[in-house]
């Protein structure tokens, strides 16, 4: 399974990472960083009835390359453009060829909340997210334990970074309601094991959902039927980056898919 390697790759990623980030220096130097803008408030206050989390994607592990002619600066420019609320940024290299680089470019030129995009694992990661420039991080419950899930979402808090907990099934939602820590929360409509995607995982996992938290559909969005139907399952934005990375106007493509900026009523 593409997850399991991929943890395999960030344990010894994060080998790497325990040589060259030293936590007492990273806290320091985090101190004198300006604040984080607020990712999750950017989605409550939305630009658009369905908030968006637009993704800077260059490849993914199944399938391949996605964007040849691959500027993220100039992608991220365009969503800023198109008036998303915030943009998600994959950092892993060995399988979806993106670049801590990438954020911090990114970071320099825009001023929309930013995901580190990558498989979290260890604390560590954590502290690097918050000094290449992100305002958020992603947490997979699938790949974490349910301590890890929390002890991870308190120490980005603790650095001023908002957490998006991504979820696949009921089991892990389960998981995550029971730590009772997360606010902001995906449905991944990808199965992990077939690749299979579902809208209608959205559908049954929001539904679950107590008031008070932020849903996010992430995955298989592609067309305005989508976007309608997981709005009315309940979901109050939606990640989409292959998609758009497959348009050639990519300012385009989010009005088409969204509809134009209107903030009239966008809360709620």
């Amino acid at each position: 399974m593409f997850l399991d390697r991929i943890v395999a790759t960030k344990r010894e990623e994060v080998i790497a990472l325990k040589q060259s980030l030293n936590i007492s220096q990273a806290e320091r130097t985090i101190a004198d960083l300006q604040s984080c803008i607020g990712f999750e408030w950017a989605l409550i206050g939305r630009n658009r009835p369905v908030g968006l989390i637009a993704e800077v994607k260059k490849a993914s592990p199944s399938k391949g390359l996605i964007r040849p002619d691959f500027h993220p600066v100039s992608l991220a420019q365009a969503y800023e453009q198109a008036g998303t609320d915030c943009i998600s940024v994959l950092t892993d290299t060995d399988y979806f060829q993106g670049s801590n680089d990438y954020l911090k470019r990114i970071r320099e030129q825009v001023n929309v909340p930013l995901l580190r995009k990558d498989f979290t694992i260890d604390e560590r990661q954590i502290y690097e997210a918050r000094l290449i420039g992100a305002d958020a991080i992603l947490l997979i419950a699938a790949i974490l334990t349910k301590s890890q899930l929390s002890s991870f979402h308190t120490l980005a808090q603790d650095l001023g970074l908002d957490v998006l907990v991504e979820v696949h099934n009921r089991p892990e939602l389960e998981t995550v309601l029971e730590i009772g820590k997360a606010s902001l929360i995906g449905v991944n409509n990808r199965d992990l094991k077939t690749f299979v995607t579902d809208l209608k995982v959205t559908e049954e996992l929001i539904g679950l959902m107590p008031k008070g938290i932020v849903a996010v559909s992430e995955s298989a969005i592609s067309t305005t039927d989508d976007v309608a139907f997981v709005r009315q399952a309940g979901a109050q934005a939606v990640l989409v980056g292959e998609h758009f990375m497959r348009q050639a106007n990519v300012q385009d493509a989010v009005n088409d898919l969204l509809g134009p900026v209107a903030k009239e009523g966008a809360i709620g």
